[in-house]
């Protein structure tokens, strides 16, 4: 490439070992939501069930954001060697998973409006089909949360033998979450959540005449759904945007270079996520008459196997010492 012609560097821009099994577990997924999807649909609409209708709209945009988590795995994969993405296409997942926060979010508008309406517009219902649509999704609801759990939590662990008394945040910094497949996952938790409340409703219209449930816990629904999705996109949000300063890995760095030398100043400090548990890190440090190396801050960071790229700035009275 042209505008890396005479860049030489041994460093790989590729942080983030990607997720092959959960992007084949989300395919999957996708297809059996595609079907289901097509059921609840026809079902609610030909048997007047908000509850199923909404659960199958719902279902739809599930269906959607499954294949937006299949298709950021394929083209972080793809690209993972690109050298135009300086650190990595691991953030093609989090957009990803941005996105399928968001779309969530319009579907719980969407169900809360249409429910609403429905509650001061009531239509029969004929609740043995229904129930009997709503059951089968919940089963191929149950199938797909199945198939993502836990594909994509990662445990960070800490293997370090050394006496410099850091402090690890097991709950912050070491168990890291896929967030794309998090996004995913979260999509079929909601329309299995759905697809409950449906049933409920449903049941409930049957056998004691309560047809208003059908509309209510529509809103409910609607509600938990939203609240889901906020916290999605807060999450996500957060690492598109880097902000990551109050991360306990920032703190872990500051005691590693206090114990290198109590008189090492961090003049300035950047850190940031570059995959799932891993962070880069920019220094500027003031290290005064001391002779300190980058090379030896850098291997006093080693330490910590989630600080996998590391920029040095060394000052002092009489020199400048900079290594990327």
């Amino acid at each position: 490439m042209q505008y890396l012609s005479n860049v030489k560097s041994n460093h790989t821009h590729q942080f983030d070992e990607g997720n092959p099994l959960a992007q084949k577990k989300i395919l999957i997924a996708t297809i059996l939501t595609g079907v289901m999807m097509v059921f609840e649909i026809f079902g609610g609409w030909f048997f007047n069930s908000m509850a199923l209708l909404a659960d199958g709209w719902h279902m739809s945009s599930h269906m959607l954001a499954l294949g937006l988590a299949y298709f950021a795995y394929r083209m972080a994969r793809k690209y993972s060697q690109d050298q135009r993405f300086c650190f990595g296409t691991w953030k093609i997942e989090i957009l990803a998973g941005y996105s399928s926060a968001i779309l969530l979010m319009v579907v719980a508008l969407f169900m809360g409006i249409q429910s609403v309406e429905r509650l001061f517009n009531p239509v029969n219902i004929h609740y043995n089909e229904a129930i009997s649509i709503a059951v089968i999704g919940l089963a191929v609801n149950f199938i797909c949360a199945w198939l993502l759990h836990d594909s994509g939590h990662h445990h960070h662990e800490h293997d370090h033998h050394h006496d410099h008394g850091h402090h690890h945040h097991d709950e912050d910094g070491h168990h890291e979450h896929d967030l794309n497949q998090k996004a995913a996952f979260l999509h079929v938790v909601a329309d299995a959540v759905t697809s409950v409340l449906a049933i409920i409703a449903l049941f409930a219209g049957k056998f004691f005449g309560w047809d208003f449930l059908d509309a209510v816990l529509g809103i409910v629904g609607a509600f938990l759904v939203a609240h889901w999705s906020w916290g999605l996109i807060r999450e996500t949000g957060k690492t598109l945007l880097d902000a990551e300063m109050e991360h306990p890995v920032v703190q872990e760095i500051q005691e590693v270079i206090d114990d290198l030398d109590s008189r090492i100043v961090i003049t300035d400090i950047h850190v940031w996520k570059v995959g799932k548990g891993k962070f880069s890190c920019i220094l500027s440090l003031d290290v005064s008459s001391l002779n300190i190396t980058a090379d030896e801050v850098r291997k006093a960071l080693s330490i910590h196997e989630e600080i996998v790229h590391v920029s040095v700035e060394i000052n002092t009275s009489s020199r400048l010492q900079a290594a990327v």
